[in-house]
């Protein structure tokens, strides 16, 4: 009996050993999620997305996400995010950022990963996509800021060379297939709410940039710049020229979508992740012109694309100002009236 009870004690002190010891050495990984599950999520009133930043969130030349930072989170804690690119930033008014990374691939891998997140409550959450673009200089100009109406993807279809198909005619069409993640309209009373409520913000320009305009012969390409509303195209391609401008307005005209409005590479990804978990009835994409798609009547588009020094558009910094300074009234409209925005 003795020797019963002495084994049976040798036992128990095996196993806390072994508990002992797989708890030492237990994943960072799984330790985070333990404390991440323990405690109260963050609700989210908004969720700022950028794509790309230089360098430092503040102090040196700015990114897509500087000036957010500078405006919400300069004095929040970074939030660790599994699977994202960058941190997750929060501050005491439920208002969220990320740099989300370029591309349809990066950028929407990491809102995915943010989405599910159980620190982070995302369930009555308002989105803005925020980012710089291209755009065609019949429509519109460098520092021009639009509040996308419709998402459409440049990519999903078939293409092929003109030379292989009747001259002058399309070189796309759709595939079958794609039709819910392709387009996606969205939600018009927001969209002209957020509108509305940035109208008033006068939109800055600079020297360069005035200089710049005058090199194009559009009309609307030289004027000041302006609040817009119209479609935003994804493609994951940097496409320039005129010939494709006018494929990706062709691509909106054939989706039933609005004009063709600013060049960007990740917003229908996005969208496609959110809608998965949340629906699109919240999603604006807020869009702030750098370039052109096209070069002007005096330059080839290969020199567009790589212009000599002293020939780039000049207005990428206030572009930047432009949109932080138009979207900053929509968060802080919603952030101060949470209780009407809420539901």
């Amino acid at each position: 009996m003795k020797y019963k009870q002495l084994w049976v004690s040798k036992r128990a002190l095996d196993i806390f050993a072994l508990i002992l010891c797989c708890t030492l050495v237990m994943p960072a990984s799984a330790a985070s999620l333990t404390r991440e599950t323990s405690v109260n999520p963050i609700q989210v009133k908004v969720f700022v997305g950028a794509m790309f930043e230089i360098g430092k969130n503040t102090g040196d030349k700015a990114g897509e996400f500087q000036y957010w930072y500078q405006r919400y989170f300069k004095r929040s804690q970074a939030l660790s995010i599994r699977g994202a690119s960058a941190p997750v930033y929060c501050n005491d008014d439920g208002v969220c950022g990320a740099v989300l990374g370029m591309g349809k691939v990066a950028s929407s891998a990491s809102m995915q990963a943010i989405l599910l997140n159980p620190q982070l409550d995302f369930s009555q959450s308002y989105f803005i996509l925020s980012g710089v673009a291209g755009i065609p200089p019949r429509v519109g100009t460098i520092g021009d800021v639009s509040w996308a109406t419709w998402l459409v993807d440049y990519d999903l279809g078939h293409r092929w060379s003109p030379n292989e198909g009747p001259p002058g005619a399309a070189v796309f069409q759709p595939r079958k297939g794609y039709e819910s993640i392709r387009v996606y309209q969205l939600n018009g009373a927001l969209v002209q709410r957020a509108h509305q409520l940035s109208a008033p913000v006068r939109l800055a320009s600079s020297a360069s940039a005035d200089a710049y305009r005058q090199r194009y012969a559009h009309k609307q390409a030289t004027r000041q710049p302006r609040l817009l509303l119209g479609t935003h195209v994804t493609g994951d391609t940097f496409f320039h020229g005129p010939g494709l401008s006018l494929e990706a307005q062709y691509i909106t005209q054939l989706y039933g979508a609005d004009v063709y409005t600013m060049t960007e590479m990740e917003a229908t990804a996005i969208a496609q992740v959110i809608n998965r978990l949340h629906g699109t009835e919240r999603i604006l994409s807020l869009r702030g012109a750098v370039n052109f798609d096209q070069g002007n009547a005096r330059e080839t588009t290969l020199e567009h694309l790589d212009p000599a020094p002293g020939n780039t558009a000049g207005g990428f910094d206030i572009t930047l100002q432009n949109i932080v300074a138009v979207g900053a009234k929509v968060v802080d409209a919603i952030v101060s009236d949470w209780p009407s925005w809420q539901h």
